[in-house]
């Protein structure tokens, strides 16, 4: 059976090995950090923080430092401006993702332009946009690993105000939470989470694993370590079979021009959210009647 959907190859290859385990990593942690995102109902501030990190990834490709890096100082500088201008009310927060969004999208036009002036910078821009997860190395790999594990550490030392303030931010409040310090430090935690996933899915393409997964998770209903573990599951597959996908499209046709990482994982996200959801509803009807 393995024989027909796995194409030769892919088990001893090093760059496809390296690429999943990065994605796989990435999307762990994504789940988490996206379930929170949903539930504080920030996915506006997610696809802003998506566009700071293009323009940190393409001024980072102009002084040709790594991609990550770039992703995530992009990212942290977004959410630091955000803060900054909607820090006074829960309600600014919208003009501020505004204004930054329009700047981020505006410096990021200019940083590809330029860019793509470079010759030197062959396909730098289609890796900033949209990813290239096969050509990773072991170095991203670590860097990955490391900035994970220091997102999880950060998300478990405010997790229980933070999951307060998302459900309630009066109440939260009124009991004493800090909650513009809790909001500031899941704004720069969900801003590392964007620039990571950007090294998996592009920065147009990095909000898909921090989004879709949890919302599929949220869909079947069930508690919140549940639905953390689901979103988990939800994501890390999508980029499992993603791989594969891309991979095997190698060999479809003639051409040998393989369809890209991001396009098939994100593909693979939508068809869960679209399978999860007829599940439910198809539950629903059984339930009504």
């Amino acid at each position: 059976m393995l024989h027909w959907l796995v194409e030769p190859g892919l088990w001893s290859n090093s760059a496809v090995h390296l690429g999943a385990a990065v994605g796989v990593v990435v999307a762990a942690v994504s789940a988490w950090v996206g379930l929170f995102t949903v539930l504080r109902a920030q996915s506006f501030a997610g696809h802003a923080l998506a566009d700071v990190a293009m323009a940190g990834g393409a001024g980072a490709g102009l002084l040709a430092w790594p991609a990550l890096v770039g992703f995530v100082t992009g990212s942290l500088a977004g959410a630091g401006a955000m803060e900054l201008i909607g820090v006074e009310r829960l309600r600014q927060r919208d003009v501020a993702t505004g204004v930054v969004l329009g700047a981020a999208t505006g410096l990021s036009a200019l940083f590809l332009y330029l860019v793509s002036l470079d010759s030197s910078s062959s396909g730098a821009t289609q890796v900033i946009l949209f990813g290239s997860l096969f050509s990773v190395s072991a170095h991203v790999l670590w860097l990955v690993l490391v900035a994970c594990a220091l997102l999880a550490v950060g998300v478990a030392a405010i997790g229980r105000p933070l999951l307060f303030s998302s459900v309630s931010p009066e109440a939260a409040g009124a009991r004493g939470v800090r909650v513009a310090r809790v909001s500031l430090s899941f704004t720069a935690v969900m801003a590392v989470t964007v620039g990571l996933s950007a090294i998996v899915l592009g920065a147009v393409l990095s909000t898909a694993l921090l989004i879709g997964p949890p919302a599929a998770a949220l869909r079947l209903g069930r508690g919140l370590r549940a639905t953390g573990l689901a979103a988990a599951a939800f994501g890390t597959g999508a980029v499992l079979a993603g791989v594969v996908a891309s991979y095997d499209s190698y060999y479809w046709w003639p051409s040998h021009r393989a369809l890209p990482v991001s396009f098939c994982v994100v593909m693979v996200i939508v068809l869960e959210l679209v399978v999860v959801s007829a599940v439910r509803a198809l539950a629903r009807r059984r339930g009504d009647g």
